[in-house]
């Protein structure tokens, strides 16, 4: 029932937004001529109920759907894909996500430095991503909330930006949402890194080729801190050339008993119809009792735009895992995912993405209680709808 109250007032606020957007519109500029004489004086006007900026303009909301069929050559007993971020089940038709986004970001140019943005998410993957009794108090209180953050803009220099409150995390190549992505499927390194954090977040554009970040928050998928202790992330974004980004990221803080230190850094190059782009980890968990455990690795990007409707892409990792902090196992892991896109409509992409992921150990599970096997194959059709005012990656 609570969910619908919530439909129903999203619903509502898209809709007076929409109505008070055509009653506020000004008047075309070629209907102000010098003879029409129905124009109030410039004094007027300025005063007129008209000429004042709306309470909702720079509202962009964004609603999706994401689904998706899989199937494991292995055939693997309980219908799971090990070691998947969001392609989990096999053999059956899966939601992974439904969201709704609701934003009004900061504008200095048109006197606004508040904003926020709250993103809702619902579905299979609100499981992976959004808490767990391992690491959140009260796991179901913040389930659907993926993002919800303020933000103010501070008169400093050209503008200091910071947030509060519940952000995704920056680190690692890719992020939540399937239609800005080149794959389907996630890599390995995007199921281990942190996916959100609850804290603090300033922004400071020094110039138009390098930003610098700075965090302090509760910990890892923590939107309660349970332990105490805060952990912070020191990121730079640096733009030599306009097709070309790259990130160095920091970020450390004792959380669970242990120390964690996580350097990342990626890179991508574009030019149509080519995109390439390339991660780099490096990941220590220093325990109490001493003794430290190490993760290590990266991957590799490719994408090719075939024609305006139709992309390939491909994805080569390497995931070190010699303490077994991500897969309970010491062992070495490698993904290879090709992936076929098509545009069907404006805002409707279906993707066809084969996938292998091999060990150096006997680890994926088949049929059986009793069956491991090195490696494991899935083949997936994901479907991916999307509507609304917010444009470019979400």
């Amino acid at each position: 029932m609570l969910n619908e109250v919530m439909g129903a007032r999203v619903i509502s606020i898209f809709a007076a937004a929409a109505a008070l957007s055509i009653v506020t519109a000004p008047r075309p500029a070629d209907a102000q001529t010098r003879g029409d004489v129905s124009q109030p004086p410039p004094d007027a006007a300025a005063q007129s109920p008209a000429s004042e900026p709306s309470p909702l303009d720079g509202i962009a909301f964004a609603v999706g759907l994401d689904g998706y069929y899989a199937w494991n050559t292995n055939r693997p007993l309980g219908g799971v894909n090990l070691l998947r971020a969001y392609d989990l089940s096999s053999n059956s038709f899966s939601l992974n996500q439904a969201n709704v986004i609701v934003e009004r970001a900061p504008d200095v140019s048109k006197g606004r430095r508040a904003g926020m943005r709250l993103d809702l998410m619902y579905g299979q993957a609100t499981e992976t991503l959004q808490g767990s009794p391992a690491n959140e108090p009260r796991p179901q209180v913040y389930r659907q909330v993926f993002q919800a953050y303020g933000s103010y803009i501070v008169p400093v220099g050209r503008g200091l930006q910071v947030d509060f409150g519940k952000f995704a995390s920056a680190l690692g190549f890719e992020n939540n949402y399937t239609k800005d992505q080149i794959n389907y499927s996630r890599s390995y390194f995007f199921n281990y890194l942190p996916f959100y954090h609850f804290g603090v977040r300033s922004t400071y554009a020094a110039n138009d080729r390098l930003s610098l970040t700075y965090w302090l928050v509760n910990g890892a998928q923590q939107s309660e801190d349970f332990d105490g202790d805060k952990s912070q992330a020191a990121i730079v974004t640096l733009k030599p050339a306009p097709s070309v980004s790259w990130n160095v990221n920091y970020y450390s803080g004792h959380e669970r008993g242990s120390d964690l230190h996580i350097f990342d850094t990626y890179a991508s190059w574009t030019k149509d119809p080519i995109a390439l782009g390339v991660e780099g980890d490096y990941v220590t968990v220093e325990a109490a009792s001493g003794g430290s455990s190490i993760v290590k690795g990266g991957a590799a990007y490719a994408q090719y735009r075939v024609s305006p409707r139709t992309q390939l892409a491909a994805r080569y990792e390497y995931f070190g895992d010699r303490a077994g902090l991500f897969s309970g196992l010491p062992q070495n892991l490698q993904e290879v995912t090709v992936t076929a896109t098509y545009q069907v409509a404006e805002s409707v992409m279906a993707r066809g993405e084969w996938r292998r992921d091999s060990s150096d150990h006997d680890f994926f599970p088949g049929p059986t209680l009793d069956d491991r096997r090195p490696d494991q194959q899935t083949f997936t059709l994901g479907l991916v709808w999307w509507f609304g005012t917010k444009r470019g990656t979400w």
